[in-house]
């Protein structure tokens, strides 16, 4: 029962912190009961998934789709513009995660185990990665950083330029690169992978600045 409680407090709070940053980083208006009922619905899966019947890759695919569907449904943001939210959402925190996993791993305070199960690597990797996560997240707030280009109603007009369509293609792959992570970590390939991920992540934030500053007309989506 311990054991439950604990990985749902840690989800919960790994998942209030990764909308937290996605919405200051979109200077979108965040309600903390939504992000809480969000997160322990996601911890709940996560927990029967991951922890119960062991499918690490599952539990990645669907949290990937419920970040998008709250998004999309909860939180009322449209769903072309949820994708990439949640592709953005996503990539800027395992950024977060990988710099406290290659400094784990450096002092061997970590191993390919905590991506299966429960330990104590696990467990401060992800309040490393939330506070973290949290504190990089209201810095922007305070210092009004961040795109507003995502608009906040889930209908009606919206901007459709390349750039939006780049940022949506870029969105695909994350999950892969995130199972990717896991499978090929302390293997030689795994440094392809970070290079991978670091040309999304810079494609992301590149097409995000030159799209929140640019003028196009609005069209039907």
């Amino acid at each position: 029962m311990l054991e439950f409680v604990l990985y749902m407090v840690f989800s919960v709070l790994e998942t209030y912190a990764m909308f937290y940053l996605a919405f200051k980083i979109f200077k979108i208006d965040f309600y903390f009961k939504e992000m809480i009922f969000a997160g322990s619905i996601m911890a709940f899966f996560s927990y029967v998934i991951r922890v119960d019947y062991h499918r690490v890759e599952a539990d990645i695919i669907i949290q990937y789709l419920l970040i998008f569907f709250f998004f999309w449904m909860l939180f009322r943001i449209h769903w072309f513009y949820a994708a990439i939210l949640t592709g953005m959402t996503y990539q800027a925190y395992i950024c977060v995660q990988l710099v406290y996993i290659l400094l784990f791993d450096q002092i061997g305070f970590f191993s390919a185990h905590a991506f299966y199960g429960i330990d104590i690597s696990t467990h401060l990797l992800q309040i490393s990665s939330s506070v973290t996560a949290i504190g990089i997240g209201y810095y922007i707030g305070h210092k009004r950083k961040g795109f507003d280009f995502i608009p906040d109603k889930p209908n009606g007009l919206i901007k459709i330029t390349i750039r939006e369509k780049i940022l949506f293609i870029l969105n695909l792959p994350t999950a892969a690169i995130v199972i990717s992570i896991i499978n090929l970590f302390n293997t030689k390939y795994f440094l392809v992978v970070i290079l991978v991920y670091i040309m999304l992540l810079f494609g992301y934030i590149y097409l995000a600045y030159r799209k929140d500053r640019s003028e196009n007309e609005y069209i039907q989506l």
